[in-house]
Formats: structure tokens, sequence, C-alpha cells
């Protein structure tokens, strides 16, 4: 492992005193690794029956589990959205929020997902979640991981200050996982210990202190604010928070806390939780709809001649593709939105083709046609490979499932399935 610096070390020696020896060993102890089931696909009873993995109970998070010397990443089950992949420590962030039905949640710097993809499946298909990443190059992988998650959401790319302008007292709950100097990716990273350094710790916390002023500001009356890091740095930790509530008379610092690695079995983390006391009134107006009736001819048909359910909700069409809106609809117009709401599928001449988003919204029984597999079918890791096939039949539009967890498209005829999995997420292994 790459020598730990200098002014990290006398950092921590001040801060833990006589544990600083203990907390100096659990770097000798290999990196922890975990994942979260995703309950709105698989519940938690079915998921454990499996007996994958040799999973262990994560503490702070009930759909959580540690594994280890295993591969979940190439399994099809992942691909599905069955569960996602989260350092442990990450997992104790989304349970502060204290998350009910219908709240309306800002993830703030959410990329890769992590966050997001807990928090969809906290609100159980309600409320609004919408999910923020300003850095361009990281906002493809939040993308697809919220898709396979089936989320219905919004997603932004913008700074906080743009983002404070449009929804100023409009969240329930926000969270800020904050650019941070990663000191808690030092064991499971060696570049993190390369690019470290003091002024990255004093450059972290100056933008660190802007965003949290926003994201506050963003809460409506009584809401609540969860701010944590993946570094141990006081400066970037209690600094920043004890300096904000002493500014803002109206915030209330309910909890702070830290897990450490030679206390947990975790990489560590920074956790505080403020509630907003007072709010001024939100200005923030919803879009108007424009009912669509003949535009929806082509969708309808497939529906009727495809689906098992009418999807209920608010439409509108981009170009050829026809989009269903969340539950909740704010006027985002002034941000750079990558999605509002989810894709059904594109409006063609005469024809709907459903999209890979719309399969992973689905149920399967939701389906009138579905070809399931089990995880260990040589047949699902075909199709995943962008495979044809055969079954015997011509039905059309079929759902490709796992385990009962749908994967994606094929179109069904002469006896062949022809293969729609997005060339893009198409596997290699």
């Amino acid at each position: 492992m790459t020598k730990l610096p200098d002014k990290f070390l006398e950092d921590m020696k001040e801060i833990l005193k006589d544990e600083y020896e203990d907390f100096i060993k659990s770097y000798e102890n290999e990196k922890t690794t975990g994942l979260r089931i995703n309950t709105l696909k698989i519940s938690k009873k079915d998921f454990l029956d499996m007996n994958l993995y040799n999973l262990e109970q994560i503490h702070w998070a009930e759909e959580g589990f540690y594994y280890e010397n295993e591969k979940p990443g190439k399994n099809p089950l992942h691909e599905a959205g069955a569960y996602y992949l989260q350092e442990p420590s990450a997992m104790s962030v989304v349970s502060e929020l204290d998350i009910e039905k219908n709240d309306k949640i800002l993830d703030m710097c959410a990329a890769p997902g992590g966050k997001s993809t807990y928090i969809l499946s906290k609100l159980e298909n309600t409320g609004l979640l919408v999910s923020n990443e300003i850095n361009k190059s990281r906002i493809k992988a939040l993308g697809e991981n919220l898709e396979r998650f089936g989320a219905n959401c919004i997603i932004t790319n913008t700074d906080s200050k743009s983002l404070n302008k449009v929804f100023r007292g409009y969240f329930d709950k926000v969270v800020i996982d904050a650019p941070c100097s990663g000191q808690g990716m030092f064991r499971k990273d060696e570049f993190a210990i390369k690019d470290w350094s003091y002024d990255k710790v004093l450059e972290c916390q100056s933008i660190q202190k802007e965003i949290i002023k926003d994201g506050y500001d963003m809460l409506k009356e009584n809401g609540i604010l969860v701010y944590s890091t993946c570094t141990f740095s006081k400066e970037e930790n209690e600094d920043v928070i004890n300096k904000f509530i002493k500014e803002n008379e109206n915030a209330m610092l309910l909890d702070m806390k830290r897990l450490w690695p030679h206390k947990v079995k975790g990489e560590g983390h920074f956790v505080a939780k403020i509630k907003k006391l007072k709010a001024e009134k939100c200005s923030t107006k919803d879009i108007k709809i424009k009912k669509l009736n003949k535009e929806l001819k082509e969708y309808k048909d497939f529906e009727k001649k495809f689906m098992n359910i009418n999807i209920e909700g608010d439409f509108y069409i981009k170009g050829e593709d026809l989009y269903l809106y969340p539950k909740f609809i704010p006027d985002a117009k002034n941000l750079k939105v990558l999605r509002y709401g989810i894709n059904i599928g594109s409006i063609k001449k005469n024809r709907f083709e459903p999209s890979h988003s719309l399969s992973h919204y689905l149920k399967c029984e939701e389906a009138k046609y579905i070809e399931n597999f089990n995880f260990d079918d040589s047949k699902v890791l075909e199709y995943l490979r962008g495979n044809t096939i055969n079954t015997n039949q011509s039905r059309g539009w079929v759902l490709v499932c796992v385990n009962n967890i749908p994967l994606g498209w094929g179109k069904e005829s002469n006896g062949i399935l022809k293969n729609h999995y997005p060339k893009g997420l198409r596997i290699k292994y």
C-alpha cells in the first residue's frame, strides 16, 4: 500500500488520540464490499432464499449486506436491478433522511447513483426524486443506474445555485453527499492517496460551504437536510456543519456522527442531520400539462396488445419519444434537465417501439408475453450478450426476465426472439 500522507497522519493522531493506532491498523485489513437489495423489484426474503454470496447483514442498512470474494456485478440479477453494489459505510446516509411516502427529495451530488437508488426504494413509487450531478463525465453512469432501478424521476446536470433559483423552499428532504478529499477511499483506492493534499481539503471545504447553503435553502419548513462525506478531515466535516449552524438561527442540528473503519466494518463516513425550522414561501410552479389523446394512439394499441396494465399518469412527447411524467411535475425548464420522468418508447409511423427503460419500469406480470430465465441459465447470458434466442413461438414483443425480474425486450417472430437489449449495455463475460 502507498504510504499515507504525513499531514493526514498528524491530523488523525490529533483527532483520535488513544484510538489512533487501532485506526492505522485498520489499513492492513481488506477493503469492505457490500450490496443493497432493490426492494422495488424483489423482497428481502426472496433474495436471501437464493442463498447467494454468503451474505452478512449490515447493521445500519436493513436492505444492505456484506459479501466477500464474490463477483455479484457479473450476475444477470445485477443487470436486472435486483441489487446495487455500494460501499457499506455509504449506506448509512439515506436512513437518516427518515423518508416518508410522497416526499419530494433532492439528491444534490448524485453520481453514480448509490443514494438516489436507495431513495427510490424507500419512496416505494410515490413522491418525487430530483437526482442532480454537476459533473458531465459522471452523469451517464447515474442515468444507467437509475434506469436499471426502474426510476421515474428527474435527472438534472447543473450547479447548486441554479437549482436553488428553481427549487427554493420546495423539498421535504435534501441529501448532499458532498465532494470531498476522499480520505475514506484510501484503503480501496491507492490513487486517492496519491491525489490527496491539504490544499485539496481546503478547496473541498470552500465548495462544501456553498452547496450546504443552497441545499438548505431548497428545504421547506421542517424539512431535513443530510450532509455526508467519505473523508475524515475535521475541516470538511464538523467545521463545515458547526459554522453553518452558527450562521443560521433556524437550522437545528439533530445529529452528527462518524463511522470509523477501526470501529465498524466499512471504509468510514461522516453524516450530519439538520432540520429547517422556518422557511420562506415556495414559488416553484408545476408544469402546465397538455393532455394527449390521439397522439397516444400507437402507444395505446401497443398497451392493449402486449401489456396487462394501463399506465396511468401524464405523458408528453419530445420528437419521436414518449415520456411519462413523474407524479409531481415542478417546472425546471430553466435547468439543464437530462431526463424528465421516464422514456416509455418511440412513436414511429403507425407503430410504437417500447424503450429499455420501460422494461425496467414494469413488473414481469404486467407484460402479456414473457420469457423468464433463472439467473444461472445459459440462455439469459446469451440474451445479455445481444444474441437471438430460439423460442419456437411468434408472439411479437416479449419481456425477457430473470427470476421474474425484467431485463429488457425482445421481438419474436417465426420462432426466434430478436434481441432488443441495448448495444451499449451488452456484457462481455
